[in-house]
């Protein structure tokens, strides 16, 4: 498969060699739609222990899923294939520390940047990958 995905990737990105992807989310709505099938179905078990370490989870909750929407829509201009949101993990070294974007082994030849910002009921990601080797 990793052979595959090699092959997909020199075909597609030929004249492309970047990609960017943003999210915002509105607090509210998030809230009232978060719940327990979707918590399970989207964060991982090291992104859930970083939420809930903080009196207010939900916002870290909103921000790692801003993050997870954004990598996946840059992504998705390089290969058209869909990548599990559950296989996309947002960490920071320590609390309030520089966010990473972690993904399977296939996805190697992808190097990010992301930004991730929150103001009142908003919370917005902005991420730029970069294909090595090109």
């Amino acid at each position: 498969m990793k052979n595959d995905f090699d092959k997909d990737i020199g075909n597609l990105v030929i004249s492309k060699d970047f990609a960017v992807g943003n999210d915002v989310v509105f607090l509210p709505d998030f809230k009232a739609s978060f719940n327990p099938l979707f918590k399970n179905k989207i964060f991982t078990t090291e992104e859930v222990a970083y939420c809930e370490q903080f009196e207010n989870p939900m916002l870290r909750y909103a921000s790692t899923w801003a993050s997870k929407e954004a990598v996946y829509k840059a992504i998705k201009q390089i290969i058209p294939s869909p990548i599990s949101f559950k296989k996309i993990e947002i960490s920071r070294s320590k609390v309030a520390g520089i966010p990473t974007i972690k993904l399977p082994d296939l996805y190697n030849k992808f190097n990010f940047s992301l930004s991730i910002s929150h103001d009142g009921d908003y919370v917005w990601a902005f991420v730029i990958l970069k294909i090595e080797d090109k």
